[in-house]
C-alpha cells in the first residue's frame, strides 16, 4: 500500500513557497461527509499554516465526487483562484459503480488540468472500506487534505 510507510500530513514548511498572496478554491463532495470534512480540515489548516489568508480561500460544496469536475470548472470560470483542490471520497461497494465514479472523476480532473492554466489538485480518496478512508483523512496515515494543499501551493507557484 502506497501510504503504509508515509504520513500524509508531513511536510517541510521551509521548502514550501509562502501562500500569502495566493487564492485557493476548494470544492468538497458532500457524499461521505465524515471523510470529506476531515480532508477539508487538513487542507484548510495547511493552507493557513503556509501563509494563506482565510479571505483568500473559497469553499463550494457539490453532492458527490462525480460532480467535483463541474464544480471545479465553474469555480475556475467564476472566481479568480490560483489553484483548486477537489475533495471527495468514494468507498468500494458491491457493484461496479465505484469503478465508474473513480475513473470518471480522475479523468475529468485530468481533463481540467489539460484544458486550463489553473491547477486542479486531485484529493479524492478511492478506498476499499471506511477504515482506509478514515486512516487517510486524519487517522493513522495522516491527512490527504494536507498533502493536497501542499501540492496546490507548489502548483500555483510553478514557474514563478
Amino acid at each position: 500500500m502506497a501510504t503504509a510507510n508515509k504520513n500524509l500530513s508531513s511536510y517541510d514548511k521551509t521548502a514550501i513557497p509562502n501562500a500569502k498572496d495566493l487564492r485557493f478554491g476548494i470544492v468538497v463532495s458532500e457524499w461521505n461527509s465524515e471523510i470529506t470534512e476531515g480532508l477539508f480540515s487538513g487542507a484548510l489548516d495547511t493552507l493557513l499554516d503556509c501563509g494563506a489568508s482565510s479571505a483568500n480561500i473559497i469553499r463550494w460544496n457539490v453532492p458527490g465526487s462525480f460532480e467535483l469536475i463541474f464544480g471545479c470548472k465553474k469555480m475556475m470560470a467564476n472566481t479568480q483562484v490560483d489553484a483548486v483542490i477537489a475533495i471527495g471520497s468514494v468507498i468500494q461497494g458491491e457493484t461496479k459503480h465505484f469503478d465508474f465514479v473513480c475513473s470518471a472523476t480522475a479523468q475529468g480532473i485530468k481533463d481540467l488540468n489539460v484544458a486550463s492554466d489553473t491547477p486542479v489538485i486531485f484529493c479524492v480518496l478511492t478506498d476499499n472500506n471506511l477504515q482506509q478512508a478514515q486512516d487517510r483523512s486524519g487517522g493513522k496515515h495522516g491527512n490527504k487534505g494536507t498533502e493536497a494543499a501542499i501540492a496546490a501551493i507548489k502548483m500555483a507557484t510553478l514557474g514563478n
